[in-house]
């Protein structure tokens, strides 16, 4: 049985290094990831949360490797639903790809699921949205899901 694989491209007017921040800062996360914050050293190795409002970790996971501003890929686990925490770690690939002087391609593969999993179905409908809300915050400074301000450009 094939393994599940989930893959989206979005074209986000900005710049790498604006990207890159988006991805990997806690103040940018809580904006367009309903209001979760990541936060890891970024290094490969190093452990990696998503923590909610409440304190709650959301997702852990371990960085797998890191390039900055070009590629980030990390091991995902969540125990958001029962079913969830039975599952072995999936993996979430971020491809950084300039297109021209202030249009990046970003690649956002997420798969390594078990046959069957549980997780691949809420992640297909968790990540348009929160892609969706990296991309309203990085063009325009504001979060989509809470209204409040993002990053600036």
């Amino acid at each position: 049985m094939d393994t599940p694989k989930f893959t989206y491209v979005s074209y986000i007017r900005t710049t790498p290094e604006k990207l890159w921040t988006a991805l990997t800062s806690g103040d940018a996360t809580q904006q367009y990831w309903w209001g979760r914050r990541i936060e890891s050293a970024w290094q490969k190795g190093s452990p990696l949360k998503l923590t909610m409002e409440n304190g709650e970790i959301d997702v852990h996971g371990e960085i797998v490797h890191v390039e900055k501003s070009k590629m980030l890929s990390y091991t995902f686990s969540t125990n958001c639903a029962e079913e969830y925490g039975k599952e072995a770690p999936s993996r979430v690939t971020f491809q950084i790809e300039p297109q021209n002087a202030n249009i990046i391609k970003l690649t956002v593969t997420h798969d390594a699921f078990e046959p069957g999993s549980k997780v691949y179905e809420g992640i297909c409908e968790g990540w348009p949205g929160i892609l969706s809300g990296l991309k309203s915050v990085v063009e325009t400074g504001v979060g989509i899901f809470n209204g409040t301000d993002g990053m600036t450009q």
